[in-house]
């Protein structure tokens, strides 16, 4: 059962915090570029809502396993000129077909899924042939004395942030579940902490 801190102060503390001026800057360089059928795998408080384009998604789907957020989700949704369909559900199992989706949208989730390797196996066999993966995440950092401070933080950060990642490899694990990446840019957020600011974010296909 989730602590009340899980229940009633993490969801409002990530709400906030994900929706800083840098992290808004990175979800409007990768979600507009969703279309026709889209999955997005831990819609949190759905920060990305805004940033889809109506006219070129045909229906949102979208998974979130914790209830607050949901909650939160469904009030921050309300203004927004796109519905999604947001259900329960982990990414490392998703409740959907094999092959039913043209894009799967995955930003700052990966950091604090239990099992990545499964959630990026689960994308890859919802998505149809030719389908995308659309990733923006942060994770382990290039330089070898930011990674130094990740690795000292983090344990205490997975417990403030409730499972979240410092030093979780991105592009590697994409690329590593059967992906193709086809485009990848990366650099540290600006007025973020470099052990938190390493951010990678691209498209992918299937291999």
């Amino acid at each position: 059962m989730p602590s009340l801190y899980e229940r009633w102060i993490f969801p409002r503390l990530v709400n906030c915090a994900c929706a800083g001026p840098a992290i808004a800057k990175q979800r409007e360089k990768v979600v507009p570029g969703a279309s026709g059928r889209v999955l997005e795998l831990g819609m949190g408080s759905a920060l990305n809502l805004p940033y889809y384009d109506p006219a070129r998604v045909e229906r949102l789907d979208a998974i979130e396993p914790l209830a607050e957020l949901r909650a939160l989700a469904a009030r921050n949704a309300a203004d927004a000129g796109l519905r999604a369909e947001l259900v329960e559900g982990r990414a490392e199992a998703l409740p959907y077909e094999a092959r039913q989706f043209d894009c799967v949208v995955c930003t700052f989730t990966l950091c604090s899924v239990q099992n990545p390797d499964a959630a990026l196996a689960e994308a890859r066999r919802v998505l149809k042939p030719g389908g995308r993966f659309i990733f923006c995440e942060h994770g382990l950092a290039p330089d070898a004395d930011v990674v130094k401070w990740q690795r000292r933080i983090e344990p205490v950060w997975k417990v403030i942030a409730c499972g979240c990642h410092l030093t979780r490899a991105v592009t590697a694990a994409i690329e590593g579940a059967g992906f193709d990446v086809r485009r990848s840019e990366t650099m540290y957020l600006p007025g973020a902490p470099r052990w938190a600011g390493w951010n990678e974010w691209g498209e992918a296909t299937p291999a």
